[in-house]
């Protein structure tokens, strides 16, 4: 290669690059200047302000009557568990009663204390 040649391809090359540098520069200069109009548009009137806050205050409304709802279900559910637990725990207590009552003294029910 002669030096003509040379010379031509390093400022082909060196072009090539400068458009390609040139693309990125001009995307990220239109990206700033969107957002630059962006936030200038952003500006919301009152209306728009308080339309979305009391959407706002409608979702969170919802949240709370939605957790206070499966908290109840579940306060209910372990009410229940705990109701039938005592139910099997009374019917076994008094099976092991009768199971081993000798007959000297009157059944537990008859001799039970009332609070």
């Amino acid at each position: 290669m002669n030096w003509k040649q040379i010379l031509f391809f390093s400022c082909l090359a060196a072009f090539v690059l400068l458009v390609g540098l040139k693309k990125v520069f001009m995307q990220e200069s239109d990206a700033a200047n969107f957002f630059k109009k962006r936030s200038k548009r952003a500006t919301k009137s009152r209306d728009e302000l308080n339309v979305e806050t009391r959407q706002m205050l409608a979702a969170d409304e919802h949240r709370r009557e939605y957790f206070e709802e499966q908290r109840n279900e579940f306060e209910n559910f372990v009410e229940e568990e705990r109701d039938e637990q005592d139910e099997r725990s009374r019917e076994q207590i008094e099976q092991w009663r009768q199971y081993h009552y000798d007959g000297l003294y009157p059944p537990y029910i008859y001799n039970s204390h009332h609070i």
